[in-house]
């Protein structure tokens, strides 16, 4: 048996150890010295990316501050500045392109499992500057999907130049997916663990070692520009006992229903999308950006990636009576923006949404005597495992991004109910179902 059967997704053993023969080690030797390199390359532009979505940011905020004191001009300028930053990045997409729309984590699924071929170096231009203008401009999109493709096609790349076998080039993919995950958001175990869970869905040495070895290179590099404090702060807090988990039971069966609910929702904003086939997809793009647009002259902490959102309600949350609005707010802007055919990923926004509807639980509890802080760091896990059904990854990449270890029961505890509520719905992981669309295109 080759030994493509035994790393490929359809493969029912466990991969092979790499301490067979000594070609087998050397081969892994050098398998491990390629993982290290692409780790770096994705750390450098993994850095590059998130230092120019902050400069984005910049930029937006500065011209929204402008256009408040421009009455109607300002609006207008806003929501044409976001709807021609959106067509832009759809134009890219669809010119030079077609796999760097949406997350790009679906197209890495399919390269992994053979059913769709690896994408060139032509992408990592559209996914950098077209994630940039989608991401930049307010559409509620992640920094993770072009981080993960851009890293994932930096291992293809690679593996290719330097006339490695099929295995190793799938090796090689996965890493820098999870090198690129890593960087995107400081967590360089949840990369790991995302490439084991996620892409390839079972323990195989040769991609353990490749993703571990991606990385930590990546971190290493990234961390020179970025710095090494955790994306989010959270105060100190007190490990929670049994009794006191038992709430969280309820904030994972609520972040079930809700998961399944936003998967439904980003399907139909596609299968809408799909629909208005007499516009153009610069066109759709153009009208979802400019409605985003409008968003952010009203709201302007709304739109974006939403980190600001996420540290908000990690630092105790906004007043309970917008809870709702927000909550319901950044529901309807993550799909819809997902529908705009750009570059951008899911993960940061299911961030943002769990931690909303865990400040919404401890709303709901009265004060039990948990601080609110707590529900929403529980809120993101449980969320994220509802929608993409891969609970390690999302508890890891909490705990990373927050530092916070005191809340693992509970995250554990939520995180298996969403898993459950989301599983007996019968509802695809949502990543699942992008993948199946992807391929019928």
């Amino acid at each position: 048996m080759q030994r493509a059967a035994r790393i490929g997704y359809a493969g029912a053993n466990v991969g092979n150890r790499g301490d067979g023969t000594p070609e087998e080690r050397a081969g892994l030797f050098a398998l491990t010295l390629l993982a290290l390199a692409v780790g770096a390359l994705a750390g450098v532009l993994g850095a590059a990316f998130r230092v120019a979505l902050q400069a984005g940011d910049a930029w937006r905020n500065a011209l929204v501050g402008w256009a408040h004191g421009h009455a109607w001009v300002g609006l207008l300028l806003v929501a044409v500045t976001t709807a021609a930053c959106a067509a832009v990045a759809a134009f890219l997409v669809r010119r030079f392109a077609r796999y760097a729309s949406g997350s790009g984590i679906p197209h890495v699924e399919a390269v992994v499992r053979g059913e769709l071929p690896h994408a060139g170096a032509s992408l990592l231009p559209v996914k950098f500057f077209g994630g940039w203008l989608a991401i930049g401009s307010g559409l509620a999109l992640g920094r993770e999907g072009p981080s993960v493709q851009m890293g994932a096609c930096i291992g293809s790349v690679l593996g290719a130049l330097f006339r490695r076998d099929a295995d190793d080039r799938i090796a090689l993919l996965a890493a820098g997916a999870g090198a690129g995950l890593a960087v995107a958001f400081n967590a360089p175990t949840a990369g790991a663990v995302f490439v084991l869970e996620e892409l390839v869905r079972r323990f195989d040495t040769r991609i353990a070692t490749a993703a571990l070895a991606a990385s930590a290179s990546a971190i290493a590099v990234a961390r020179v520009v970025l710095g090494s404090a955790p994306d989010f702060t959270v105060a100190s807090m007190v490990p929670i006992g049994f009794g006191q988990g038992i709430p969280f039971v309820a904030v994972g069966v609520i972040a079930g229903l809700a998961g399944v609910a936003y998967n439904k929702a980003i399907l139909g904003a596609l299968a809408a999308a799909d629909a208005a086939r007499g516009l153009s997809v610069e066109a759709r793009a153009a009208v979802i950006g400019a409605a985003i647009g409008v968003i952010a002259f009203v709201a302007p902490e709304l739109v974006g990636g939403g980190d600001s959102l996420t540290q908000l309600a990690l630092s105790g949350g906004p007043l309970a009576t917008a809870l709702p609005l927000v909550l319901a707010l950044r529901f309807v802007m993550g799909s819809v923006s997902y529908a705009a055919g750009t570059p951008g990923g899911l993960f940061a926004p299911l961030l943002v949404l769990g931690a909303q509807l865990g400040l919404v639980c401890a709303w709901i509890t009265g004060g039990d005597g948990t601080p609110p802080a707590a529900y929403a760091l529980v809120g993101m896990a449980a969320f994220f495992t509802a929608v993409v059904r891969s609970p390690l990854t999302g508890i890891v990449l909490v705990t990373e991004m927050t530092g916070n270890l005191a809340m693992l029961l509970p995250m554990v505890i939520a995180s298996a109910m969403a898993m459950l509520v989301a599983t007996l719905l019968a509802d695809p992981p949502i990543y699942d179902s992008l993948r199946e669309r992807l391929l019928r295109d």
